[in-house]
């Protein structure tokens, strides 16, 4: 049974599958369930947000609140979840923050936002099944 699963989200539309894979998968025990919903934000795109909305603090609440409603539907199926956001290069902050994390299971979208991403298994999916040392499910 898995009762802390790791769920890595960019916002994409595979996301917001793997999110609703996870909840199919513990719908059955859904009470004993904690799901970390974590978001890896790299150098541009943060970059990209700080000129976006001004400064470095303002940037990282509109990214917390970008997955509020995400947070809000997890909990509305009856589990409890969190949001973290992560710095770093998405692939390797993930695996480190996940191998790190004691987690049951990890989900994950089979492609991101990223447009060569859409040619190919996301690298940042593939990086992850090789290197996270727990159950991987990659959601298409």
């Amino acid at each position: 049974m898995y009762t802390k699963i790791l769920l890595a989200s960019d916002g994409s539309e595979h996301s917001h599958r793997a999110i609703d894979e996870a909840l199919k998968m513990v719908d059955p025990y859904k009470d004993e369930v904690h799901i970390e919903v974590v978001y890896a934000v790299d150098g541009d795109q943060s970059k990209k947000d700080v000129l976006k909305y001004g400064d470095s603090d303002t940037a990282s609440l509109k990214r917390k609140e970008k997955f509020q409603s995400t947070i809000e539907y997890i909990e509305a199926k009856g589990l409890a979840a969190d949001i973290t956001i992560l710095h770093g290069q998405p692939a390797e902050t993930l695996i480190e923050y996940a191998n790190e994390g004691d987690y049951d299971c990890v989900l994950v979208g089979s492609r991101g936002r990223n447009k060569f991403q859409t040619l190919i298994l996301g690298s940042v999916s593939h990086k992850v099944v090789k290197y996270i040392q727990c159950p991987v499910v990659v959601v298409k």
